[in-house]
């Protein structure tokens, strides 16, 4: 019987050749593999033509949107990765295939002609299984996709063959969530090789390493908000006309994808300073959850800030974190850095790490729940 990612590769091959249908890509608890793949008639998908693939957003704050991508945006992303790095080769798949970023390992192999090894996804990530994975690879070029929970795993207390695994690839790319300055210090340390990606199921993947667009990438900002163009975007959203209008736009005649981050453009150059829904207004004073959780990463292993519901103040700061778990310091600093409306009154200490999505996200609804709980 031929494995997930074997299966979902000869559907991708047989549409890019047009032999082949649409397919959906989804998490299905209830298949041993965890994992659903559908073929979509064209009725299934009105509106849209020469799609490839959909894929369901995390749906981390909210209902899951079919973000609609053509054979034509995936090409256009697999071709700008390999422009940036200058080379093409073989992949590691070490993240589900039902999320964008695990698509995209796929994608990207099916484009470059490369066979990918795929490690085993059942259980929970280990070092060893990505190692024995690891070795399997041939070709001279290895790639491979991680969150940084991942990476901080293969990087906790290392034996030397997972070290020695690690510096064996050309590229690592890392996303899906924000990575500690600790963990990047260890990686730079280790000479890895390390790219930091900002991308969406939208964006057909990371469109944005280390700060840089890929090429034929463009950057705007619309009041903060960050825009990105280029011929990698989705099509829209099946069936949700309305999301479609609301994030896909037309500007000075180009489409745009209008994301939910704020930040700052400086040519092709992007800085992420949080999302819209990331202000926390308590009692009128509006904080950024982003620069809090920035002070705080000095402190904690993990953190996560969330507005709370306050009868009191309307919000108020929520802090889940992982690591230490005396926050007297921690809190000084945010409140001689930023003030003390900016100090968390609903804490959450996970000794074991932080509650995510199968993605490497965090599980915002989890925590939000268990920071309620507290009061």
């Amino acid at each position: 019987m031929l494995a997930p990612h074997h299966v979902l590769l000869q559907s991708l091959a047989a549409n890019a050749n047009d032999s082949g249908p649409a397919i959906e890509v989804f998490a299905d608890p209830a298949s041993a593999d965890g994992v659903q793949i559908k073929h979509l008639r064209d009725e299934d998908l009105p509106g849209f033509a020469q799609t490839m693939v959909v894929v369901r957003t995390s749906g981390s704050t909210g209902r899951a949107k079919r973000t609609v991508l053509s054979l034509t945006a995936m090409a256009a992303s697999a071709q700008a990765t390999a422009e940036y790095l200058g080379f093409e080769g073989q992949w590691l798949l070490a993240l589900p295939v039902h999320y964008v970023a695990g698509l995209s390992v796929l994608t990207r192999s099916l484009f470059a002609g490369t066979n990918p090894v795929s490690m085993d996804l059942s259980g929970s990530f280990s070092a060893e299984k990505f190692v024995d994975t690891a070795e399997q690879m041939v070709e001279s070029r290895r790639l491979t996709s991680l969150v940084p929970t991942q990476l901080a795993r293969l990087l906790d207390n290392p034996e030397p063959r997972t070290v020695a695994a690690l510096k064996r690839f050309d590229a690592i790319l890392l996303g899906g969530a924000r990575a500690s300055k600790d963990l990047l210090q260890n990686s730079r340390h280790l000479g890895l090789k390390i790219f930091q990606t900002y991308g969406s199921s939208e964006t057909s993947g990371g469109l944005v390493y280390n700060g840089t667009a890929l090429p034929g990438v463009k950057l705007a900002e619309r009041e903060g908000r960050i825009m990105v163009s280029g011929p990698m975007l989705a099509d829209g959203y099946a069936n949700n006309p309305e999301a479609t209008a609301e994030h896909f736009i037309l500007h000075e005649g180009s489409r745009w994808y209008l994301t939910d981050d704020l930040g700052t453009v400086r040519g092709n150059r992007l800085e992420i300073a949080g999302r819209i829904d990331d202000v926390i207004n308590t009692g009128g004073v509006k904080l950024s959850a982003g620069k809090i959780e920035g002070l705080l990463d000095e402190f904690f292993t993990q953190s996560l800030i969330l507005p709370v519901p306050d009868a009191q103040w309307g919000q108020s700061v929520g802090l889940a974190y992982s690591g230490p778990t005396n926050t007297a310091e921690a809190f000084d600093a945010v409140r001689q850095t930023i003030g003390s409306a900016a100090v968390p009154k609903y804490v959450q200490h996970y000794p074991a790490g932080l509650p995510q999505l199968p993605n490497g996200k965090f599980d915002r609804r989890k925590i939000l729940a268990a920071l309620l709980a507290t009061h």
